[in-house]
């Protein structure tokens, strides 16, 4: 197998911590990655596994007219191809039925990738099926090389089913990473078996179970009533600690998280958020107007160690995760596979992937979406119950340990592949 050219949205991100684990992974097993990224890094602070990876990351143009020479001489070296034409007839198709700056820009992209690709780069791999899968697609038929995709959540449920059959006409293969994308993307798929189900996974590895026990698993004594005086024969209760790590945005519901929390402020705790997002001031001034701040902390967008260690100071973690209104929506979210790595008792919602990991009751609680009196009431049953939190906990570690290894996905990825 020769070298594969890896096209991302951004690169390096705080926020795809699975697409950078997938990438170390690979080439610890020997594929040969070529990075190019259709944008440049915005996150002030880095991963420490982005420092391991080898591949080092091209630039395309990220506003054309920007870089007006470097595309027109890519233009100049490209058009003479034999595949030029089928390219731009597809180009013309896709721009009547999206007539946008966006999708001029997708081409000129895919011309100057193919214009400076690298030798010896034999197959082209697309992270994230609209904007990336889009230059993919137009790089493929401009070069013949083939070319596959892996599909994860905004990009498969914003975009339109006639733009993802068009796609897949001329995609080799394409995985996703929940069952529930992987049934809807078949029933879309232009020949069988095309569509395949793998699942990120946890590394278990950087996400090795916590050398003590987590706070989850220490026995605690049951909440007092409100207002109760405490008995002299036992140690008050301990500030318990929710933690949820996520971008402020939408689809993770975090709205909903903080009218929920705001009923059941009888309770003790406190909350912390990991995670960078544009609606962060908004939830901040939310909180505040919910008497809250004092009980929230708002950590920003973190690196995978700091990440590593909140998980092991909490006791729940809790996402609310719901579909907005433009359809985005989560597929099956790592932290969650993250935080049951740690033995954290998880509450999230019936949303997307989710129920594929957790198990209402046994490995951890779901709740409907957009509900904030039954996450309330989830949260009230978890902080209160020592025993179930445990128990939820135990079993989540179980069930991440023995069904969501990150090596089980490589190893599908290395055949997929070829290699």
């Amino acid at each position: 197998m020769g070298a594969v050219a890896f096209i991302l949205k951004g690169y390096p991100r705080l926020s795809e911590t699975f697409i950078t684990r997938e990438i170390h992974a690979l080439e610890q097993r020997g594929l040969d990655v070529r990075i190019y990224s259709l944008r440049r890094p915005t996150d002030r602070t880095r991963h420490p596994l982005h420092e391991k990876i080898r591949a080092v990351p091209r630039y395309l143009p990220e506003y054309l007219h920007r870089e007006p020479l470097r595309v027109l001489r890519a233009w100049r070296q490209v058009s003479r191809r034999p595949g030029y034409r089928h390219a731009w007839r597809a180009f013309i198709r896709d721009l009547r039925r999206d007539f946008t700056r966006n999708r001029a820009r997708r081409f000129g992209q895919a011309l100057v990738l193919i214009a400076e690709l690298d030798s010896g780069i034999q197959h082209l791999h697309a992270h994230f099926f609209h904007t990336p899968g889009s230059v993919a697609r137009y790089a493929s038929l401009l070069s013949g090389l083939p070319w596959s995709c892996s599909a994860h959540a905004k990009d498969i449920w914003t975009q339109g089913e006639g733009e993802m059959r068009e796609k897949l006409k001329t995609c080799a293969w394409l995985v996703t990473c929940t069952r529930h994308n992987a049934e809807f993307l078949s029933r879309l798929q232009s020949r069988p078996g095309q569509v395949t189900l793998v699942y990120h996974g946890v590394d278990t590895v950087q996400f090795a179970p916590p050398e003590s026990e987590s706070p989850s698993l220490a026995p605690q004594p049951p909440f007092p009533a409100p207002h109760a005086p405490l008995s002299t024969s036992q140690p008050p209760p301990r500030t318990l600690q929710l933690l949820s790590v996520g971008r402020a945005v939408p689809k993770k519901g975090y709205e909903i998280l903080l009218r929920a929390l705001a009923r059941i402020q009888d309770l003790d705790w406190r909350f912390t958020h990991i995670g960078g997002g544009p609606l962060l001031g908004q939830l901040q001034r939310r909180a505040r107007a919910l008497g809250m701040a004092g009980r929230i902390h708002w950590r920003g967008a973190q690196d995978s160690e700091t990440v590593l260690q909140a998980y092991r100071a909490a006791d729940v973690f809790v996402l609310a995760s719901c579909i907005s209104g433009d359809g985005d929506r989560d597929g099956l979210p790592n932290v969650l596979l993250e935080a049951q790595s740690q033995r954290v008792a998880c509450v999230a919602t019936r949303v997307s992937g989710i129920p594929e990991l957790i198990d209402h009751g046994e490995t951890g609680l779901l709740v409907a979406q957009n509900d904030d009196a039954e996450l309330a009431r989830a949260l009230r049953q978890l902080l209160g119950d020592a025993g179930l939190r445990a128990k939820l906990a135990a079993a989540g570690y179980k069930k991440v340990r023995g069904e969501f290894p990150l090596e089980r996905g490589i190893d599908r990825l290395m055949e997929k592949f070829g290699a």
